[in-house]
C-alpha cells in the first residue's frame, strides 16, 4: 500500500495510522463515518482534513479488510 495521505510513524500517535501531517487517527475518521457522520461534519470537526483525506482513510480501511499481509514502511 502506498498512500501519501496516510502516515504510520512510531513517534506519532504510538504508530497508529493518521492522516499525514496531522494527529487525526484514520480509525477516528472511519468510526465517524460508521456512526453516520457526513463528510461536512467530519471536515468541521477536523479542520486540517480534506475530502481526499477521508477517501484515503476509507481506502486504507478497505485494504486492511482484505485480511492479507500488507507491508508498510515505518518513518523514523
Amino acid at each position: 500500500m502506498n498512500n501519501s495521505r496516510i502516515s504510520i510513524n512510531p513517534s506519532v500517535c504510538h504508530g497508529k495510522p493518521v492522516i499525514a501531517n496531522t494527529r487525526v487517527l484514520v480509525s477516528n475518521i472511519l468510526a465517524d463515518l460508521a456512526v453516520g457522520m457526513t463528510y461536512d461534519q467530519i471536515l468541521a470537526n477536523y479542520p486540517n482534513v480534506t475530502i481526499d483525506d477521508i477517501h484515503a482513510a476509507l481506502s486504507f480501511g478497505s485494504e486492511l479488510a482484505n485480511f492479507e499481509s500488507m507491508p508498510y514502511e515505518v518513518m523514523a
